[in-house]
């Protein structure tokens, strides 16, 4: 799908604020609300807008330790990454799974109440001889700089 300086605006907003109305949309993209919302849908409709979510503050969940493990497979067979990474999707401590180049096979964010719940979670995966998992190295989160708030816009659309 090609997208207009019109589209990559919208994009940019709502990425920032997925509840700003067709109104605000429709006035910075200089378009009728109908044109606008017409546009949205379009966008919705071609999966480039994927969906609209609440961003929860971790510290009011309570205590968290947010955990990066690399992790590193015993083999590479189909099977085994298939059931792999169904395990990931279906954990609700794994935020986040990707595959990664280099010397793990897998970069997992995990969040947790404590260490031992991480422990007790990884212990099982390392455990589980149908996961195929090699090796997990972990890397304990101590501060965020900067976390993901969208993907980066061509420059044409940041002026908005």
């Amino acid at each position: 799908m090609e997208l207009d300086r019109a589209d990559l605006t919208l994009l940019e907003l709502l990425q920032r604020d997925g509840r700003t109305t067709i109104q605000a949309l429709s006035e910075a993209i200089h378009l009728s609300a109908r044109a606008t919302l017409n546009r949205v849908r379009r966008l919705e409709a071609a999966r480039v807008i994927e969906g609209y979510r609440a961003l929860i503050a971790r510290s009011a969940l309570g205590e968290q330790v947010s955990v990066f493990a690399e992790i590193a497979l015993k083999d590479q067979r189909q099977a085994v990454v298939q059931r792999f990474e169904r395990r990931m999707a279906a954990t609700p401590e794994v935020v986040a799974c990707y595959v990664i180049s280099g010397r793990y096979d897998y970069l997992v964010r995990i969040a947790c109440p404590h260490l031992a719940h991480y422990h007790k979670l990884i212990s099982g995966w390392l455990d589980d001889a149908a996961l195929g998992v090699e090796k997990i190295v972990t890397n304990i989160e101590l501060q965020t700089i900067k976390e993901f708030a969208g993907f980066p816009l061509p420059p044409s659309a940041r002026k908005a």
